[in-house]
């Protein structure tokens, strides 16, 4: 019965009128998030990582827009890290404020956006994803 994927949450309940699932990935425990850091080294993939927190309202009123973008743009990699679950890995990235979006290119952060601030996360979605 190995293979299990409990420590990976997605946020679909908030789409199921739709039936659509979400494609924000979210990681509970350090190793997990490292594992998958470690492997997403290996893509050219950009990861956007959002870094929230549940007492954060700004955060909240992105995950509409966060859903949006990951449905828009599926050469992209979303995570949302909980800053009070790991707050080592906030540390590491430098996160000072809630929301933070760390973009991550084949290990190596290229960009960050802070603050809950829509159209200058697309634009740099769009720029990066390339």
């Amino acid at each position: 019965m190995g293979g299990n994927l409990s420590h990976i949450q997605d946020y679909s309940d908030d789409d199921s009128s739709s039936g659509k699932k979400s494609r924000i990935m979210a990681f509970h425990s350090k190793d997990q998030w490292n594992t998958h850091f470690n492997a997403s080294k290996e893509s050219n993939k950009l990861m956007v990582i959002d870094f929230t927190a549940t007492w954060c309202g700004p955060c909240r009123a992105m995950e509409p827009t966060l859903k949006e973008y990951a449905d828009k743009y599926t050469d992209v990699e979303f995570i949302k890290l909980d800053v009070d679950e790991l707050p080592d890995v906030a540390r590491e990235f430098g996160v000072q404020a809630m929301p933070s979006f760390v973009f991550v290119k084949k290990g190596d952060v290229v960009d960050k956006v802070v603050g809950a601030r829509k159209e200058e996360l697309q634009k740099k979605i769009e720029k990066h994803r390339k």
